[in-house]
């Protein structure tokens, strides 16, 4: 197995690990101590504690949380990776109480790995999105 196929392995662990089976320990065990994320979720901070609170924010709220893989594509050290991920909505998340709602988020990331450890990523996810089924923005009537 070469290095591209590698890191695309460590990725979808990674997200397996941390996002579908809540497991934070997933944290310590892919991203490197040096580890940096340009674009850390909302009230996140840029480091691997800042990860660590997203996953159980997610799995907190939404206990049946998980990603599906839409898209993994690699390029030396880089693995992109295009997901919609749902959950069902039992707990508190933005200070809108769990009613019970299903959730779908879609986002693409973009992971830079070094030594078999991801050590930057990049993402884009559909905050909008998010924030219209939380009821936090109103959906515009249609046109």
């Amino acid at each position: 197995m070469d290095t591209i196929e590698r890191n695309k392995l460590t990725v979808t662990a990674f997200i397996d690990a941390l996002f579908t089976r809540g497991d934070l320990s997933a944290v310590d065990v892919y991203l490197a101590e040096d580890y940096l994320d340009h674009d850390p979720p909302v009230g996140g901070s840029a480091d691997r504690e800042g990860m660590r609170a997203a996953g159980a924010l997610f799995r907190g709220a939404f206990p049946d949380w998980h990603s599906d893989l839409g898209l993994l594509v690699g390029e030396g050290d880089l693995v992109v990776e295009q997901f919609t991920a749902s959950g069902t909505q039992r707990g508190e998340v933005m200070g809108v109480e769990g009613d019970g709602r299903t959730v779908v988020l879609k986002g693409i990331n973009i992971f830079r790995l070094r030594g078999g450890l991801i050590v930057e990523r990049w993402g884009r996810i559909d905050d909008l999105g998010l924030l219209r089924q939380l009821g936090l923005v109103p959906t515009p009537a249609p046109a």
